[in-house]
């Protein structure tokens, strides 16, 4: 099929706009935007269902440019399509304080889904994506009111498919039969150090065929700038909704330049002479940044659908909201994220008997369950340990996540910790869910990009890491985590809660859904006290648990499982005439948060003295321990064994604590 001239001129555009940002700021990838601006403009211009006037349109299409790296692709298509981007956005790419970062970035350019740069992270978050719609239409349509449709798109190259965590998603997504996901690939044999050959030859087709995808091809190659092609593909790839789809396009590196089919575009500027041979090559005469009038007028047509669409939802969802005015209320409270006041329900907060801290997790899990329809998540095949599933009552029934029954809100995410942390991600961002995700805390170590990526685009996934120190026990130092804790308070933006009993596990679940940053729930997998003294304080990340009379002596500072060695120690040091003071340490960052006022309330800078205990690296704890602090930690990997003979071995017992206590007050 014939491309008409205006298809070629803004395909053009789109190519020629990517490579002229790249040059003025002498760095970026011009590779991919060239190769693949026909799939993305086709996409675009004739199948994306969007409204640049209204970016967060519930019902709209999702776009993810996994191959991040192309990021002028998007800003190119963001400013021709309207979007907000102006000709200055695009010629301060990759300038500090620019609305076009060197990768796409989720919340500081309008119209980006989520951030991706990462190689096959947008892949995992556009199956995560997928996911959502499909519960949310299961859960919320109704005959006549499909309310709930709309497709998404990702494209990504070869570097996004050699990532392990490709394997992992797209297993996921043919497994649950996600039908509205179209994977664009652009197939160009080319990464940094040159031809795929050298080390990946598999046969990509055969590899999606087998995880249960519908597999297209396109040869633009043979067909440069067949549109025709594309929709085709496309609209085949629509219409099977039984299988996710991938849309092999073989294309050309840094098509239209001299560099054409090389990997010496894949990650540098064409250079000047370079750049305009290119637009000689293509018949481009407009002056650097400028596009010719009639691009816009082209472009104004896919707005006007995108416009049109969602006129029509919009009457569609009056109708339905007349109809079904419960179900209405409720979908609208998901969409905007809305919660109950949790830290107002006391049921959360009551435990009485000795408890793993995955247990009291558990119980809290499920009792907010209830209370907020929206909660969806599951485990990486490791539920019935973690205790991370929703139970069903007489009342309610949660369900499993299936493609028999896409409303279940259980997620088996199967033995994939690296796209489930990325696919929780995904699910997040795409609205309408609070999503979690859980494994043991040893295997955080898999999900740990994707977690960093949660807390820079600024989203609040719940993480569930059981598990959590050398009383895991018999099964070893390969699963007793020993630097995740630091590892994960390392991270900014990324709340760390590891709580000291049950009460304090009901805050950690308040915090984690009512803030805007994801958190990481460390919990035991050993049975720990209940404490009188423990509740809502640890919303404030650090509290005085137990106190003596006047000004103490030592601090005697903790999370999670050590808090009771810190306790039983305070009795002892009593007895001696010392006295302590019993801190819990649940989370570092909100405790950070807090005024000095209240800081100094708890740990006074008089006292000295000071224990830091924590089954864990002690590098944490330094700024706490003061030049006079002693610090009780794990500075080598753990033991197989049961946990009580660990504990001891490692010193992790109230007899060490009080011997350091008094070391410390003898400084």
């Amino acid at each position: 099929m014939a491309n008409s001239i205006i298809d070629l001129t803004t395909i053009n555009a789109i190519r020629i706009l990517s490579a002229e940002a790249i040059q003025k700021a002498n760095s970026g990838h011009p590779g991919l935007p060239l190769g693949s601006a026909p799939v993305a403009y086709t996409l675009f211009q004739n199948f994306l269902k969007f409204n640049n006037a209204d970016l967060k349109w519930d019902d709209r299409d999702r776009f993810i440019l996994s191959a991040g790296h192309g990021s002028m692709l998007d800003y190119s298509l963001l400013y021709l399509y309207g979007y907000g981007l102006t000709k200055e956005d695009l010629q301060n790419f990759r300038q500090l304080g620019s609305k076009t970062p060197g990768h796409p970035e989720y919340g500081h350019t309008p119209g980006i889904e989520t951030t991706t740069g990462p190689l096959g992270q947008g892949i995992a978050n556009a199956v995560g994506m997928a996911a959502a719609e499909a519960h949310l239409a299961a859960k919320f349509n109704r005959e006549g009111y499909p309310v709930v449709n709309h497709y998404t798109y990702a494209l990504c190259g070869d570097g996004c498919l050699e990532e392990g965590i490709s394997y992992e998603a797209c297993s996921f997504a043919g497994t649950h039969e996600l039908g509205k996901l179209i994977l664009f690939y652009d197939d160009n044999d080319i990464t940094i150090e040159g031809d795929t050959d050298i080390t990946f030859k598999e046969d990509i087709a055969a590899r999606f065929k087998a995880q249960g995808w519908q597999v297209l091809k396109v040869d633009l190659v043979s067909n440069p700038d067949d549109t025709g092609l594309i929709a085709s593909a496309v609209k085949k790839a629509q219409n099977d909704k039984k299988h996710p789809s991938i849309i092999i396009c073989k294309t050309k590196i840094g098509y239209g330049t001299p560099l054409e089919g090389s990997h010496k575009c894949h990650g540098a500027p064409l250079g000047v002479e370079n750049l305009q041979k290119t637009k000689e090559k293509l018949g481009w005469s407009s002056e650097p940044f400028e596009v010719p009038d009639e691009v816009f007028e082209q472009t104004k047509k896919a707005n006007a659908r995108g416009a049109k669409a969602e006129r029509v939802w919009k009457k569609l969802f009056a109708r339905y909201e007349a109809e079904y005015p419960e179900l209405a209320e409720e979908y609208k409270k998901a969409m905007s994220g809305e919660l109950p006041d949790l830290s107002a329900n006391a049921d959360l907060f009551a435990f009485e008997k000795p408890m793993a801290t995955r247990q009291t997790s558990a119980t809290v899990l499920n009792k907010i369950a209830a209370l907020v329809p929206s909660l969806m998540g599951g485990s990486a095949d490791l539920a019935p340990s973690n205790l991370s599933d929703m139970k069903n009552t007489d009342q309610i029934t949660y369900g499993d996540f299936t493609p028999e029954n896409y409303a279940g809100r259980n997620v088996h995410f199967g033995i994939r910790e690296h796209a489930m942390a990325a696919i929780a991600n995904g699910m997040q961002l795409h609205g309408g869910i609070h999503a979690y995700c859980a494994t043991f805390f040893i295997f955080s170590d898999y999900c740990k990009h994707a977690m960093r990526l949660s807390a820079l685009m600024n989203i609040p996934v719940v993480y569930i890491l059981t598990h959590d120190s050398i009383g895991v026990g018999e099964d070893g130092p390969t699963h007793e985590p020993v630097e995740q804790l630091i590892a994960l308070r390392s991270i900014p933006n990324m709340k760390v809660y590891r709580p000291a009993d049950g009460k304090e596990t009901a805050a950690a679940w308040i915090s984690a859904l009512t803030g805007t940053a994801p958190t990481a729930l460390v919990l035991t997998r050993q049975n720990l006290p209940q404490y009188a003294n423990s509740g809502l304080n640890a919303l404030k990340g650090g509290y005085v648990l137990e106190d003596c009379e006047g000004t103490p002596d030592v601090l005697l500072i903790a999370s999670g499982s050590e808090v009771e060695q810190c306790v039983g120690a305070k009795a002892e040091l009593a007895k001696e005439g010392i006295k302590a003071r019993v801190i819990s340490m649940p989370c570092f960052e909100e405790y950070e948060k807090q005024s000095a006022e209240y800081k100094e309330s708890v740990m006074p800078s008089s006292v000295k003295a000071r224990v830091c205990v924590e089954a864990g690296s002690p590098y944490s704890w330094y700024r706490y321990a003061g030049d006079k602090g002693e610090i009780i930690g794990m500075s080598t990997f753990g033991a197989s064994g049961p946990a009580a003979q660990l504990f001891k071995l490692f010193g992790f017992n109230v007899e060490n604590v009080v011997e350091k206590a008094k070391l410390s007050l003898a400084k």
